[in-house]
């Protein structure tokens, strides 16, 4: 074997639990609005609130998590983590109320933090280093994958009737699966870590605080989108299956992975971020737009929403392994975890004040409304990466 080979039994059974992972989580994330709205009765800010607990408990757990998969062995940290997110599938199962609904949706954003975090890790501890660009691209492509085909499966699970406990129990099955893949997976050793003084840069990666105010602005409307679309389709009246959108994007995220984790490797990370920022800006703001054109002619609004899709998937697929490995660039090798648990906090972030300010913007006005705030955000982000992160990144990366 090659020392830069990266096609590997272990690369493939972690890319097998980490779409096994994701096919859960996305399966269920369209249709929990409509489970909290229809089961619970709850209104749009109040649905906004309960998905967000999973975000907020999830960003709480990241930096705690870094730390600990930097000082510990990481392989039985990460299959903890994978266990807790499985079992509390079925805590869904046996909810009664919605109080009891939110606990387990906390639980579950908790576990959810700790296993990203390490799945994230352990995936760069098993590649090259020569191609983490590229690695990291796979990586993601099998979220992508899962986000093509989970959401559409729920959505369409949800259309046909299908009761909400077969759904939670198909999002169970999926992840136990995964479970057994990861358990298979095999890590380098690690030699026990010198504990050293509790300090901030143990949590957050200090010097990835100026790109994760970056991502934390583009997640904002992406947060916006994957917990709303479908409701906003219904709300303008598209009445195509909305559950094509997630197709559509993780399509365009397949497209982009062919081609973006080569280019990083090849040190273009900055410039690889500017093209797909360019790109979402514009995808945001045609979005907030389908509320006006479906008056004009609701086939074309169709054929541009689901457009809208597969653009974001290509800017949003460019940039995820390219953020990802400019935090990992900013760090020493032994602050792997706390780099990644810094990126995806900062990502998470966003995710959660999304869904928070998509429903409280709806309840008080439009989604698509929501929108178009989401694609104000999307063009600070941009001024802010030009001006303050590309600069800062160059002067300060070790790789």
């Amino acid at each position: 074997m090659t020392k830069d080979k990266l096609i590997t039994p272990s690369y493939c059974l972690i890319l097998g639990a980490n779409f096994l992972l994701y096919f859960g989580f996305w399966l269920l994330l369209p249709v929990l609005p409509f489970y909290l709205s229809e089961i619970f009765k709850a209104s749009n800010s109040t649905i906004g609130v309960v998905l967000s607990c999973y975000t907020v408990a999830a960003l709480c757990i990241r930096p705690f998590s870094g730390y600990l998969l930097d000082t510990f062995a990481r392989k039985p940290l990460y299959l903890f983590a994978y266990f807790i997110f499985t079992l509390v599938f079925a805590g869904y199962l046996i909810a009664g109320s919605l109080t009891l609904f939110i606990i387990f949706r906390i639980v579950h954003g908790v576990s959810f933090g700790m296993v990203t975090v390490g799945g994230n890790t352990v995936v760069i501890d098993i590649m090259p280093s020569s191609r983490r660009g590229e690695g990291l691209g796979y990586y993601g492509l099998s979220n992508n994958i899962a986000m093509s085909v989970g959401p559409m499966f729920g959505l369409f699970l949800h259309e046909a009737g299908i009761p909400f406990v077969t759904i939670f129990c198909y999002s169970l099955g999926s992840c136990l699966l995964g479970l057994i893949f990861a358990s298979f997976v095999k890590t380098p050793y690690k030699a026990p870590v010198k504990r050293e003084p509790i300090s901030l840069d143990r949590f957050v990666l200090l010097k990835g605080i100026p790109a994760g105010v970056s991502l934390l602005l583009l997640s904002i409307p992406y947060g916006m989108t994957t917990n709303y679309v479908a409701m906003y389709a219904r709300q303008i009246g598209i009445h195509a299956q909305t559950g094509f959108f997630f197709t559509f994007m993780a399509v365009g995220m397949a497209i982009s992975r062919i081609f973006s984790g080569k280019l990083v490797d090849r040190g273009k990370i900055t410039q690889v971020i500017a093209v797909g920022l360019y790109i979402v800006v514009f995808s945001f703001f045609l979005l907030s737009s389908c509320a006006y054109l479906i008056q004009c002619n609701e086939t074309v609004c169709t054929i541009i929403f689901f457009g809208i899709a597969l653009l974001l998937g290509i800017g949003f697929g460019i940039m995820f392994p390219a953020f990802n490995t400019l935090f990992v660039n900013l760090a020493p090798n032994n602050q792997r975890g706390t780099a990644t648990s810094t990126y995806l906090t900062s990502w998470d972030i966003g995710i959660g004040l999304g869904m928070l300010a998509g429903g409280y913007i709806a309840e008080i006005s439009t989604f698509g409304k929501a929108y178009f705030w989401g694609a104000v955000l999307t063009i600070i982000s941009t001024a802010y990466f030009h001006l303050k992160v590309a600069p800062h990144y160059h002067k300060n990366k070790l790789r």
